[in-house]
């Protein structure tokens, strides 16, 4: 089964809701995830492509390269920012980046690190804060800092079941 690409998808957010502790928690349990993931893939499938597009140290790189646009973006919120800042849709700075020359481990732990950074930002927010928003530049529509991380989360989720996906090809 093959999932939707990422720009096609559509997002409808909860709306008083507040389910942000289940997100942080979500959230949180990324890195988990991963390394649990990784664990059971062979090392030599962790640089292959499949029809030109990223391996999955590709995919665990393009995790840690767009963190800082979501703390960028909370920042947005949080300053009051009529519009939160542009993501690079061409992900340049992932195919730059030449992921596949580092080690897995190495790329694991950044994760880890970083997304604990963004994980301590958010447990700081209170209530009144999670629902500041400015307008999302692609989706063109507001997003609080809850829908924000929740849009994080998600993605998360698509890299994830896009690596097993990249596995399973390479098999």
């Amino acid at each position: 089964m093959q999932q939707i690409k990422w720009f096609d998808r559509k997002f409808k957010f909860p709306d008083e809701q507040n389910v942000f502790p289940s997100i942080i928690e979500r959230l949180s349990g990324t890195p988990i995830r991963l390394v649990d993931k990784i664990s059971k893939i062979q090392d030599v499938n962790m640089t292959a492509k499949i029809e030109n597009s990223w391996s999955i140290a590709d995919n665990i790189g393009h995790l840690i390269d767009l963190e800082p646009l979501w703390l960028g973006r909370l920042e947005d919120i949080l300053n009051d920012k009529e519009e939160l800042r542009y993501a690079d849709l061409e992900n340049t700075k992932t195919d730059q980046a030449n992921h596949n020359s580092r080690n897995i481990d190495a790329l694991l732990k950044e994760f880890a690190k970083i997304r604990n950074e963004t994980i301590t930002k958010l447990e700081a927010l209170n209530e009144k804060e999670i629902y500041k928003y400015a307008s999302h530049p692609r989706l063109k529509t507001p997003m609080r800092i809850i829908d924000l991380f929740l849009f994080v989360a998600e993605h998360d989720d698509h890299h994830l079941a896009r690596i097993t996906e990249i596995n399973k090809l390479i098999k």
